[in-house]
């Protein structure tokens, strides 16, 4: 008996040597990200045809291409740290594929910087075709009772009630879930924006066409422009004056007046609840979050125009000048923080020193 019992001693303590021994070689095994870029849809293949938000990030970098069995489309690596990732669209293509990379032991993503960048529609109210906004606030616009518009009282504008409401546009103190909002880190936003602010936006002679049929509304016939704007998400995509005056509302209502709808879309809020649940972890830093979002089509006709054919219509220049800001600015944004990543690792960037902070 005392043999065995010797003989389990020797061999558990053999195991543990081993363990220690392997310890720092898995630990140094995760690759270490700067920055993730964040794009939500790709049209065809990853390289080689028409491109969506993801082509145009391979094409122009120098790239490894890393499998991701539980991503949408496979990982893309440039050797500096830079990552990028395609969510597959809607907010649970969004969560899943996010929660999938920030799990995901081959990466060590505790400093990484993530940078949506992806295309959208604009609410004509505030910017133009092209025009590029970074977000404060992401506001979840799913979670919601609906009823058809074709059956709505006739003093509602809308058909769209807050889950514990009575009536449109209130939230009557009843029930909410827990999560329909996301502010993002102000000062980062700031550091972002002001960076890029009068960056030359793409622009094309059949936007800037398009463009006069908006005349009535200032800020959609300018050219493409820079702004903080905030991103609704739903994973509806949906269109009209109705809809964008419950957008404007929706926005409002849930951040006590705080965020303006600029931005639709149909994804950021499966990216934010992805990453504020994985950062309880540490694996990932929520205040690290960057939402770009590029017009490539308005949220409701001209004045006077169906709606309908609004919503049907192609996208102006097939929308490559929205594609294109969603790569110039985000990659403007990820070099400057891989360049200065001496710093920009260990304090996040921003216009308040006190909010800046350090991870040990």
């Amino acid at each position: 008996m005392a043999e065995i019992l010797l003989h389990r001693r020797m061999l558990r303590y053999k195991l543990l040597s081993l363990a220690l021994l392997l310890t720092p070689a898995l630990l140094q095994a995760a690759t270490p990200i700067k920055v993730v870029i964040v794009s939500m849809f790709e049209i065809g293949e990853d390289t080689g045809d028409v491109p969506g938000e993801f082509q145009l990030w391979i094409e122009r970098n120098e790239v490894e291409k890393i499998e991701a069995p539980l991503g949408w489309r496979d990982y893309y690596l440039r050797e500096d740290g830079l990552l990028i990732m395609c969510t597959g669209g809607g907010v649970t293509n969004a969560a899943t594929s996010i929660t999938a990379l920030a799990l995901d032991d081959r990466f060590d993503l505790m400093k990484a910087y993530w940078i949506v960048a992806g295309i959208a529609g604009v609410d004509p109210e505030d910017a133009s075709l092209g025009s590029a906004a970074w977000a404060k606030w992401i506001v979840d616009g799913d979670l919601s009772k609906e009823i058809d518009s074709r059956e709505i009282p006739e003093d509602w504008p809308y058909g769209y009630l807050a889950l514990g409401a009575k009536r449109p546009n209130t939230l009557d103190d009843g029930w909410q879930v827990e999560q329909i909002k996301f502010q993002l880190n102000e000062p980062l936003v700031e550091w972002a924006y002001e960076l890029t602010k009068d960056y030359p936006l793409p622009d094309d002679p059949e936007l800037a066409s398009f463009r006069e049929i908006y005349a009535g509304y200032p800020n959609a016939v300018k050219p493409p422009f820079v702004l903080i704007g905030d991103s609704l998400s739903a994973s509806t995509y949906w269109h009209g004056f109705a809809l964008n005056k419950w957008a404007n509302d929706w926005m409002q209502l849930h951040t006590g007046g705080q965020a303006n709808f600029v931005m639709s879309n149909m994804e950021d809020s499966g990216t934010a609840t992805a990453l504020q649940r994985v950062a309880k972890t540490g694996k990932v830093d929520f205040d690290r979050l960057l939402v770009l979002r590029t017009a490539s089509n308005f949220s409701t006709p001209p004045i006077g125009k169906d709606v309908a054919w609004s919503l049907l219509a192609d996208y102006a220049a097939q929308g490559r000048p929205a594609l294109e800001a969603a790569y110039r600015l985000p990659k403007k944004v990820a070099e400057a923080l891989i360049t200065d990543w001496d710093t920009y690792a260990e304090t996040i960037p921003g216009n308040q020193p006190d909010v800046s902070k350090t991870k040990r």
